[in-house]
């Protein structure tokens, strides 16, 4: 249960019809063997102790006592066990009969919950033998297994020692209703909502199924594992195909189909309860509809992690849904500055052109921009100015890709301009340090604003996400622009972007290939230290550590606001291959100091389009006091190790 993680499972045992014995010794089995994998919350499926398709013999009091005597044996196996499990099985109450999930952990009933909505059509006519569930505020006093507790849907299950831990089950066509029984769970404040299924398999099923799953743990905010039934059922008309699914907010965690066991992962509550409080969607149910809730206690362990963890969360893995996400940036971008130009009347678009990632990709979008617009290229003046630290290599691929786009190209190189500014200012030529460099990068600023204003023209800002959140800006020099197309847009996209666009234009436009192709290769470096033999001297990565981790980093604690040791925790599990744990912690810890200390920065950022979930504008998107102390989050680095 560390940093939020909750290991979970859907169980599918082999079961025979009708033979509750049998169908005891499978579950109890499959709960040991969860146990000892250190799952914490098991779903099992529908009727399990009797299976799903008995038919008539529900009516039988023999397979009813056998269902009883079935879940009492389970409860003796299983009293040293603390895997909260959800086990399906039909409990008459009052000559009536329901289709129900009763909820053990260490040989105790915790509760049990019955079905709502009754299938009544021609596969499944429940309606025949089950009756629909209570109302939810009114639960009925239940004597089962030698015990006495309460019957009631929409119950919700607290750990006392986890608060962010909260369990709610719903049983197969609940989740199909309009008005899903989870929807209240949830509003009462379930985190994790199991689902006791025993659907069957026809062409196309599968597929509808899995958008019900993974929708109602994104519009609910939750954690969902739905179990199904599978090998042993009746094949009479329909097939079961052991159905089983974990999803958390919307993302598939786990599936299998046919094949049974255990399917394991960790649905992280942290993270579900931070999203709840930040988006405030889940309306709180009056007391009146409040369900019943039980409370529950887990041992404190360390969850291990089975989960996928993207090493490189803004960018998708597969190539089409990376091209996908692109196209898509790309239009979203170029729509935000087309409006911006329109709106202004700008007669050109002003870039400054280092031959660099981040000024190629503004200048590619601008190129958009300009098309949308049904205007020239020649409306866009790129500008290049050479200082100090440009090499030729840089400067030819800012010049080639100027003139293969058409664009207006303007050289200015700002040389004698620092040095007269460096000798007004009494600064040495000899001394490098940071007043060396912010010189040309704020005189570069100068020379686009003025052109700009010479041309009627905006300034089209070319730092992108990473950047800010480090800081890795001049102050009132790249920092400032009149549109920044690349605000939200990570360094590690920026990087997938430009080589779509490269790609796009591999035997349409070969020059512009070949010219992005080497920009892709070229170290990132601000070149503002002078040259070493004609080679970059100066690379950003080496001082400000890799943007593969600051990306990771910038992800987690925006994003989801995870704590320095969880995301410590979760780049070692992700990048361990690429980076070792004494370089993660490293580089952690510059990434804190740095975004604390660098909000002011952002405080005073231009207007740009947001593209993602993770954006720093002061006005829409991050609201943080420029003067706030990093020490609480420094004094966890110190604990890392």
């Amino acid at each position: 249960m560390k940093d939020g993680f909750i290991s979970v499972a859907c169980g599918t045992p082999k079961l025979r019809l009708a033979d509750c014995d049998y169908n005891a010794e499978q579950t109890f089995t499959m709960m040991r063997a969860a146990e000892k994998a250190g799952v914490k919350v098991l779903v099992l499926p529908e009727l399990g102790l009797t299976g799903y398709t008995c038919g008539d013999l529900f009516y039988q009091d023999t397979l009813l006592q056998g269902a009883e005597q079935a879940l009492s044996t389970v409860l003796a196996a299983t009293r040293n066990l603390e895997v909260v499990t959800a086990v399906g099985l039909p409990v008459r109450v009052n000559n009536r009969l329901y289709n129900c999930a009763a909820i053990i952990q260490k040989g105790r009933i915790l509760g049990l919950v019955p079905k709502t909505y009754l299938p009544n059509y021609s596969e499944f006519y429940e309606k025949r033998q089950f009756t629909t569930a209570p109302k939810a505020n009114e639960p009925v006093c239940v004597y089962l297994c030698g015990e006495e507790f309460l019957m009631a849907a929409e119950q919700v299950f607290h750990c006392e020692n986890i608060p962010e831990l909260k369990l709610g089950f719903e049983i197969c066509e609940d989740l199909w209703a309009p008005d899903s029984p989870s929807v209240h769970m949830a509003q009462a404040g379930a985190t994790i909502i199991g689902n006791l299924s025993a659907s069957n398999d026809i062409i196309g099923k599968d597929s509808y199924r899995r958008q019900l799953v993974t929708m109602q743990s994104a519009k609910l905010l939750c954690g969902y594992v739905y179990a199904s039934v599978g090998e042993g059922e009746s094949t009479s008309d329909v097939v079961f195909g052991a159905h089983q699914m974990i999803a958390e907010n919307g993302a598939l965690l786990a599936e299998r189909r046919f094949d049974g066991g255990l399917l394991i992962s960790e649905i992280d509550v942290q993270k579900l309860a931070y999203e709840r409080r930040r988006t405030q969607m889940l309306d709180t149910l009056s007391e009146s509809r409040m369900p019943v809730q039980r409370l529950f206690s887990l041992s404190l362990s360390p969850t291990k992690l089975t989960r996928y963890v993207a090493p490189m969360p803004f960018v998708p893995e597969g190539k089409e849904d990376r091209d996908a996400r692109c196209r898509e940036i790309l239009l979203i971008a170029s729509l935000g500055l087309k409006q911006r130009l329109e709106h202004t009347g700008a007669k050109t678009a002003v870039v400054g052109l280092s031959g660099g990632l981040d000024s190629t990709l503004a200048v590619l979008i601008t190129g958009l921009a300009m098309k949308m617009l049904g205007r020239p290229m020649t409306d866009i003046i790129a500008v290049t100015m050479p200082c100090f630290g440009t090499t030729d290599r840089t400067r030819n691929n800012a010049v080639i890709l100027a003139e293969q786009m058409g664009a207006t190209l303007r050289t200015v190189d700002i040389s004698n301009t620092v040095r007269s500014h460096f000798r007004d200012i009494g600064h040495s030529m000899e001394d490098h340090s940071v007043t060396f460099e912010n010189g040309q990068a704020r005189e570069r600023t100068q020379v686009l604003m003025d052109i700009a204003n010479a041309n009627g023209g905006l300034v089209i800002g070319t730092g992108d996400l990473s950047e800010l959140a480090l800081g890795w800006c001049t102050y009132n020099g790249d920092h400032m622009s009149m549109y920044g197309v690349n605000a939200s847009i990570p360094k590690t996209l920026v990087r997938h972007l430009v080589g779509y666009l490269a790609r796009d234009n591999e035997g349409k436009d070969e020059a512009l290939h070949d010219v992005l192709e080497d920009i892709l290769d070229t170290p990132v470096s601000p070149e503002l230290l002078p040259a070493v033999k004609g080679e970059i001297s100066q690379r950003t990565e080496d001082l400000v550590g890799p943007y593969e981790l600051h990306d990771f980093f910038l992800y987690y604690v925006l994003r989801w606001g995870f704590s320095p040791a969880k995301v410590y925790r979760l780049a070692q599990y992700a990048l361990d291959r690429q980076y070792s744990s004494e370089v993660i912690l490293k580089w952690l810890k510059t990434f804190y100091r740095r975004f604390f200390t660098q909000q002011f920065k952002r405080n005073c950022l231009p207007d740009g389009p947001k593209v993602g979930t993770v954006a720093l504008s002061p006005r829409g998107d991050w609201r943080m006091p420029s003067d706030a102390k990093v020490n609480l989050w420094q004094a966890e680095l110190e604990t890392l190790k």
